[in-house]
């Protein structure tokens, strides 16, 4: 098992995730958050912290607010305070290393992340979303883009074409509402849970990310 394997446990009053640091300079620092259902050791979260990683990037996984208080799903009503736990989550990381800071979550994760940075732009560097929740399964006509057109952060979006929660046409037309870089990764054959075993997906969401933000 390398270093990378090893990350090391971050356990304050305002935060509770995992450290993966390179083994050389952070080229870059990445907050990753979990999904509705999961928590900071799902698969994907697990894998994609692993994978960044490896390209240089520092990065904490961890769990949102709402999974700290209980094993069942977010309230609505406490959504605000799952973004104050991003917010601590990236302050906690923002001095450790240099590079751009990114958000990133999965899922409603990723979406509390869009949130935070369209009503607070300078909280990062660039979003990188896993499966952005467009809309409930079977209810497009509700689709969760009301602050979209506010994001002024470089947001990369990795979505697999056979994800209930959003068709590759309702994603982009969706992403259009953002007035600044918001590229769109599609996964063949990926569903909501973006399986990391399948279609390179860790691979190809580093590499289109580096890109992104100008990382060499």
């Amino acid at each position: 098992m390398s270093a990378l394997d090893e990350p090391v446990l971050l356990d304050t009053d305002d935060v509770y995730g995992y450290l993966h640091r390179p083994t050389g300079d952070a080229v870059g620092k990445l907050v990753l958050a979990h999904g509705a259902g999961g928590d900071l050791d799902a698969k994907l979260l697990q894998a994609m912290a692993s994978g960044f990683a490896e390209r240089g990037f520092l990065v904490l996984r961890y769990n949102l607010p709402f999974r700290r208080r209980r094993s069942g799903p977010p309230n609505r009503a406490h959504a605000g305070e799952d973004r104050a736990g991003i917010v601590a989550a990236a302050d906690a990381i923002r001095d450790l290393a240099g590079g751009p800071l990114i958000l990133s979550g999965h899922s409603y994760g990723g979406r509390q992340s869009t949130m935070l940075a369209a009503e607070n732009p300078d909280i990062a560097d660039g979003l990188v979303l896993l499966s952005y929740p467009l809309h409930s399964p079977g209810k497009p006509e509700k689709q969760r883009t009301e602050h979209l057109p506010e994001l002024r952060t470089p947001s990369l979006f990795v979505h697999g074409d056979r994800d209930p929660f959003g068709t590759p046409d309702e994603m982009r037309a969706a992403l259009d509402l953002i007035p600044v870089a918001h590229p769109l990764l599609l996964i063949e054959g990926g569903r909501h849970g973006l399986d990391p075993d399948r279609a390179d997906v860790v691979a190809r969401t580093v590499t289109a990310a580096t890109e992104l933000f100008g990382i060499r």
